[in-house]
């Protein structure tokens, strides 16, 4: 019997990684394979060295071999090794070789599963740090439907070994997670650092599938990436699907909106449309290969407290179905947001606000922590090709329209404001809708909680009715199955 001490107080846990791999070797139904590419076989030494692996391992491999690994999993139209298609391919690659050689009638009761991942570790010059996807395939029944659990992480260690260890790591902590964490996702993934820091590598994409996660809405675990800490950002499309930022922002024009879309209203629309026009028009803008995102803020989400998951879902809801990408983000400046669409493309960047938002960027305040101060941010945020388009506001007090003409910053500021605005880095927009210059969320949210009717005419047509159907924002929820709506052109 373990002893206590008077004063010992409880604490979770944490197995050691040789515990987790004899654990799983252990099992005499766990049977499966590995695959990986790139940067070792890190993840299957790890229950070769626990013991008892032969019970658990059927084929260990790695396709180093451009030609071999097209000729086992087939060639990508695009011609890349590192993507999520090929992580798939090698997973369904891998699990139909199991059915196919292993009989259910003489294993009857095997749980099969199979690992990969395919990754590109810091190259030689020490520019790009490398990142990778790894992902599991897995059943916890026999002739059960599989389940999938994808990630995408990206490196941040400096050292190609330490990278190597780093993946082994995580690819034993998903395994152990995948089989005896899966009725909890959310701890499944907060388990994934067990031996880790969250300096030595990022987690940025998560995709959960199949029947043992019927009831997991990815967004959430997206949120729950942003909300731990294990990256700055995140993003799911229209359908509502997680997908890698990277993946869309690369070498495209990028469109930003920044608000709290609780809920989103005509001005959103209005300031939407007429800025993505002001921007396609733009001579370095290609329409077609531009990239419109709505983003909300993890301090937005926390605004009254604790983040309501619910509340968040709410808002994603009614983006998606207006055929919006959204993203959620840990950025608090607008600085942060033009560094980290910097890591991805060189296009031009557009920002759209409020003339609100553009006083604050220049508060001195929001930038004390920086050793440069408000210059260093500034040079952040305009040193790309940036733009800020700018929708008007009226003042409540005069009843006059602020426009960049004649808005007041703060006075140390006046002479810096006016170098951008002459530089053409400030742009109003001209062609708005003067009966959304009145409208105001706050006020839109405070009569839906009070059942209040006339708020309907301020919303995009159809959010009305959703709101209504699905009882969002205060009212008693219902499940929510959304019906496919008017997508607003880009």
């Amino acid at each position: 019997m373990e002893i206590t001490l008077k004063g010992d107080k409880e604490f979770e846990e944490i197995p050691s990684l040789k515990t987790k791999a004899l654990r799983i070797n252990l099992n005499e139904n766990i049977y499966g394979t590995f695959a990986e590419i790139g940067a070792g076989q890190e993840t299957s030494r790890h229950f070769f060295r626990a013991g008892g692996a032969s019970g658990t391992i059927a084929k260990a491999m790695s396709a180093y071999d451009k030609a071999f690994s097209d000729a086992i999993y087939g060639a990508e139209d695009d011609g890349r090794y590192v993507t999520e298609g090929r992580l798939r391919k090698m997973l369904n690659h891998e699990i139909d070789l199991i059915e196919k050689r292993l009989s259910r009638k003489d294993y009857p009761n095997k749980i099969f599963f199979s690992f990969a991942n395919t990754v590109t570790t810091i190259d030689f010059a020490k520019q790009f740090k490398g990142h990778g996807w790894i992902g599991i395939k897995y059943q916890i029944e026999p002739n059960q439907e599989y389940n999938d659990i994808i990630l995408h992480i990206r490196f941040k260690e400096t050292d190609a070994r330490l990278q190597q260890e780093t993946l082994g790591v995580i690819g034993t902590n998903l395994i152990y997670g995948a089989f005896y964490k899966y009725n909890e996702p959310k701890k499944l993934l907060r388990y994934l650092y067990d031996h880790l820091d969250k300096d030595q590598l990022e987690i940025d994409t998560v995709n959960f599938s199949g029947p043992l996660f019927k009831n997991v809405d990815n967004r959430l675990m997206s949120l729950q990436l942003v909300k731990n800490g294990m990256t700055d950002a995140v993003m799911f499309g229209p359908d509502g699907k997680n997908v890698l930022p990277a993946r869309v922002f690369y070498k495209k024009n990028i469109l930003a909106f920044r608000g709290s879309f609780r809920p989103v209203t005509q001005v959103n629309i209005d300031m939407y449309e007429n800025a993505y026009k002001m921007f396609v028009d733009e001579k370095k803008v290609d329409k077609d290969n531009t990239e419109v995102v709505f983003e909300i803020t993890l301090s937005n989400l926390r605004a009254e407290g604790e983040i309501d998951e619910q509340d968040f879902m709410d808002r994603a809801d009614l983006l998606c179905s207006l055929g919006q990408s959204v993203m959620i983000s840990n950025f608090q400046e607008y600085y942060k947001v033009v560094e980290y669409f910097s890591n991805y493309t060189k296009a031009r960047m557009g920002l759209a606000m409020g003339v609100n938002n553009l006083v604050d960027i220049f508060d001195e305040k929001y930038y004390r922590h920086l050793s440069g101060g408000i210059l260093e941010a500034f040079g952040k945020l305009f040193f790309k090709d940036l733009k800020v388009y700018l929708y008007p506001m009226i003042d409540v007090v005069t009843g006059e329209l602020i426009t960049s003409e004649n808005l007041k910053v703060y006075p140390r500021m006046k002479e810096l404001y006016k170098f951008f605005k002459y530089n053409g880095k400030v742009i109003d927009i001209k062609d708005y809708d003067e009966k959304c210059l009145t409208i105001f969320s706050r006020e839109i949210l405070q009569q839906i909680a009070n059942g209040k009717s006339g708020w309907e005419d301020k919303l995009p047509e159809g959010i009305p009715d959703l709101i209504k159907d699905y009882r969002m924002f205060g009212y008693t929820r219902k499940p929510l199955v959304l019906p496919k709506r008017k997508k607003y052109t880009r």
